[in-house]
């Protein structure tokens, strides 16, 4: 997240003295500083898409006081983490103890020392840090569990449960979804002839190929083997001669350049529309 790049700090504070020092001392550091004069203006900068993670908040100010910050940005559940310093000159355990549960991260009591508001500065960017590196291994996770290895397509169990919030999206909406279903020919001779590395560039070739012959919301699926299973909602049963053709076509007119060779690929398509479905499950015979 951080790096070499400027990172991104809000200062709240409504004096503008104390807010001017405080925006000159983060500049000093090597922060990119926002400044605002008031709690309502510090929760929309912070919930703002690409908004500053760290922050700097006084306590007490217009509009909105920090702990309503705090409050307003733990409430938004779908952005990333944002690491609260707040700003106060309370200092009874009272007072530290209901800003921690208001959301605070840590607090400073005013006047701070520059040398240890840099180093709580430096906590919160370790702590973020961390916290998009959990990020990146749980999307990781996460890729790994619902795509195939080789080609990066959904594997067999993701696109058939893709298939069945499509049917069922298809009751609700009263709209057919349509299937193709690809089978690689003679995929055996081509591993036999080339060896299955060649084999290999072809299955990815062929994903990749199928993914540029459908829509950006169409589903494609590695079903196993040299089989991949294509689900087209909303896809009329008279549109779907002219949509296989058309994927068929994007794997057999143009010879597959690989490592070992010009490969000719072709394709068998298998198409269905569905218009009235009896919930069975799509591992079934529909």
């Amino acid at each position: 997240m951080f790096g070499d790049q400027q990172v991104k700090i809000l200062i709240a504070d409504d004096d503008p003295v104390s807010r001017r020092l405080a925006e000159r001392m983060l500049k000093n550091f090597g922060y990119e500083v926002i400044a605002v004069a008031n709690g309502r203006d510090a929760a929309r900068e912070l919930s703002a898409t690409g908004g500053p993670r760290l922050a700097l908040i006084d306590w007490m100010m217009p509009e909105l006081d920090g702990l309503g910050v705090c409050r307003h940005v733990r409430n938004k559940q779908d952005q990333s983490y944002v690491y609260i310093l707040l700003l106060t000159s309370k200092q009874s355990s009272e007072d530290v103890v209901e800003g921690l549960k208001a959301g605070a991260d840590d607090y400073l009591t005013k006047p701070c020392h520059p040398a240890e508001l840099q180093a709580r500065l430096h906590t919160g960017q370790r702590i973020l840090s961390l916290e998009d590196r959990l990020v990146e291994a749980r999307e990781e996770m996460r890729f790994k569990a619902t795509h195939d290895t080789l080609t990066s397509l959904w594997n067999r169990g993701a696109v058939l449960a893709l298939l069945k919030s499509e049917l069922s999206r298809s009751v609700r909406e009263n709209l057919p979804v349509s299937l193709l279903m690809c089978d690689i020919d003679h995929f055996k001779k081509i591993n036999d002839l080339h060896g299955h590395l060649a084999g290999d560039e072809v299955l990815r070739e062929v994903s990749k190929r199928l993914l540029e012959s459908v829509r950006a919301y169409d589903a494609v699926g590695r079903y196993g083997g040299e089989e991949f299973l294509i689900v087209l909602g909303g896809c009329q049963r008279d549109d779907l001669k002219v949509r296989a053709e058309h994927v068929r076509r994007g794997i057999c007119d143009v010879p597959f350049e690989t490592t070992y060779g010009s490969i000719s690929v072709s394709l068998s398509v298998g198409a269905v529309t569905i218009e009235s479905w009896n919930n069975s499950s799509p591992m079934e015979p529909f």
